[in-house]
């Protein structure tokens, strides 16, 4: 149902599912410089960002993961939508058991989106899927 508004799908038959349609992760970025805000926008700066360093946990492994500790990140989908609806997306329960979280968001593109992770950290490997479309208007 939800395919018909999301491209650049990895793997179409693990991440449609009754529930919703699953996005994956590209790359985390560290936030590493304060952007502003202002009340005009004409004093809107982006924060500066740079991306986190994975790795591979086993020299033969395909895919690199992530090491997080706690703290604030921006996640980055490797999918990305039609732009002709707009969409709720919502952390996935396997990411809100860990300690991670993201909010819902309604959106009709896919930005990276902040991430919360708490307490002790959490792996993510490449691709993972951390975040589920659950309804499209």
């Amino acid at each position: 149902m939800y395919e018909q508004y999301v491209e650049d799908i990895v793997h179409e038959e693990t991440q449609a599912g009754e529930d919703g349609f699953d996005l994956t992760v590209a790359a985390v970025h560290e936030i590493v410089e304060p952007g502003r805000v202002d009340f005009g926008g004409g004093e809107l700066e982006p924060a500066e960002t740079t991306p986190h360093a994975s790795e591979k946990r086993n020299l033969d492994d395909d895919y690199e993961w992530w090491t997080l500790r706690e703290g604030q990140y921006l996640v980055e989908y490797n999918e990305s939508l039609t732009g002709e609806t707009t969409v709720t997306i919502k952390p996935r329960t396997e990411l809100l058991e860990r300690g991670v979280s993201h909010p819902t968001l309604q959106v009709d593109e896919l930005p990276r989106i902040p991430i919360s992770v708490g307490g002790a950290g959490i792996r993510i490997k490449e691709n993972a899927r951390v975040s589920t479309i659950v309804d499209a208007e």
